[in-house]
């Protein structure tokens, strides 16, 4: 069996599941909002005694694979309707500006214009500057994959260099600097 597909996921006091045996439609759903995944029709899905429960049929390589994607697609759902999720990344740069409002960012790279990014409605976005530090914003959302996706995007506008290690970067995320030309001599 994969390691992950045959792990029961446990389920959170409040966190509901529904299962349209149907269209194969797993709804989850929670304190902080509702998730729907079509799952693939040779995958069953149970609930019992608190855990949901994923299966295949047979050991194909095809039906493995399906099954550790949807057990870990499911799971990200369950801890996103119960947790939620939260990224946060930092702006490394002379004069790099981040302000939110509403669903807008507004930033300042160095570029000779801002860039304005609107988020979905799905994603609450949240600015901190502070004098001498660099600012940080900080993306929380129900949706992982959503999350991640945007957080990309934001980080495509001014990747990390790796002379200066100017640009966008995750909270934490060690950027490894190259030497400059003047390092031969």
């Amino acid at each position: 069996m994969s390691r992950i597909g045959k792990l029961p996921i446990s389920l959170p006091a409040g966190v509901e599941v529904k299962i349209d045996d149907k269209t194969n439609v797993i709804t989850v759903k929670g304190k902080l909002g509702e998730l729907k995944q079509k799952v693939d029709s040779d995958i069953k899905v149970k609930v019992e005694d608190g855990h949901m429960i994923l299966e295949r049929p047979t050991d194909q390589k095809r039906h493995k694979a399906m099954h550790g994607l949807y057990r870990a697609l499911l799971a990200n759902m369950v801890k996103g309707v119960s947790e939620g999720f939260e990224i946060k990344q930092q702006l490394v740069g002379v004069a790099y500006k981040a302000e939110a409002s509403g669903q807008l960012l507004t930033l300042s790279l160095g570029y000779s214009h801002n860039l304005v990014f609107e988020f979905p409605s799905e994603i609450k976005v949240e600015t901190v500057t502070e004098k001498g530090k660099d600012p940080i914003i900080t993306l929380k959302s129900i949706d992982k994959q959503l999350l991640g996706q945007v957080a990309n995007k934001i980080r495509s506008y001014r990747k990390p260099e790796p002379y200066k290690g100017k640009g966008i970067r995750f909270v934490g995320e060690e950027v490894r600097k190259k030497a400059g030309k003047t390092a031969d001599k």
